[in-house]
């Protein structure tokens, strides 16, 4: 006993080290977001178009660019700052909608089978045939750009996988002994999903919606960088990346530290997305 739990302990030492600064980088950003009035040290969509272009750390009409200046002298950290409040929430919000909507759907394939099950995974196949971001414009394009809208693509493009995880889970839980007491006992299919079904599948697809929720805020940057996500003058990273390509000579920093924001909030979460899926994980303990 005490040699498996010395590796064990040895284990989740390695795994905090790996995982343990990029932790605190995702809530520094989660922070930020939060807080991002009173962080942001001036108004994201104030001009100074004296101050355009200005590079990081210096100084015009009274304002100090800490990460410079865009092309019409509005403060990069401010808008970053923003910006990360609109990645996060569009993230959240759409990886919150997409896995009530696909897990619920899974589920009931699942467990009502027969037609269910047919019209279920085979419009889940449909929607995993096209390419998700290609879905995601094509659906933007109809709908119109903006920040409700952008929620709703990302959810409609990524329930099927949802759908797919939940419906194996529930497929090798349907035929436990406590939930073929509860349905002869006479309890609804609604009430065996809840309270039998939903609780021993619910890790699974925790991890899951750890791992959509990166690909989700690179989604959002695509189709704000694209012109088709949150529309200016509010703050998105995607935005403006867009704007820093066509400065990326003359004023690098426009396009290098949204990048480096984006890149840091994916790999955070992917990182705590893998090593939550190996703790979570029976045959890797």
């Amino acid at each position: 006993m005490t040699d498996i739990a010395t590796r064990l302990l040895g284990r989740i030492g390695r795994g905090y080290r790996v995982v343990g600064p990029f932790s605190l980088v995702l809530v520094a950003l989660v922070l930020a977001a939060i807080f991002a009035p009173w962080l942001a040290p001036n108004d994201p969509n104030s001009q100074n178009l004296l101050g355009r272009l200005k590079p990081p750390g210096t100084e015009a009409r009274g304002i100090l660019y800490l990460l410079g200046s865009d092309e019409l002298g509005r403060d990069l950290l401010s808008r970053i700052i923003y910006g990360a409040r609109v990645s996060l929430s569009v993230a959240l919000l759409s990886v919150v909608l997409s896995g009530v909507v696909g897990t619920t759907l899974g589920m009931a394939a699942g467990y009502l089978r027969g037609w269910t099950e047919a019209v279920i995974m085979r419009l889940a196949d449909i929607f995993l045939s096209i390419p998700a971001i290609l879905l995601a414009i094509i659906t933007v394009a109809v709908l119109g750009p903006g920040f409700v809208n952008v929620i709703l693509v990302l959810a409609l493009t990524r329930w099927p996988r949802y759908a797919r995880v939940a419906y194996g889970q529930t497929l090798s839980v349907a035929n436990m002994p406590y939930v073929r007491l509860a349905r002869a006992m006479g309890a609804s299919w609604p009430r065996v999903l809840l309270r039998h079904i939903l609780p021993n599948i619910i890790a699974a697809m925790a991890v899951i919606a750890t791992l959509e929720f990166g690909l989700m805020v690179l989604f959002e940057a695509g189709l704000s960088f694209l012109g088709l996500g949150v529309q200016p003058p509010t703050p998105s990273w995607g935005a403006t990346l867009s704007v820093g390509r066509n400065y990326v000579t003359s004023a690098w920093w426009i396009a290098t530290f949204p990048g480096i924001c984006l890149f840091l909030l994916v790999l955070s979460v992917n990182l705590i997305g893998d090593r939550l899926s190996e703790y979570l994980n029976p045959k890797s303990r």
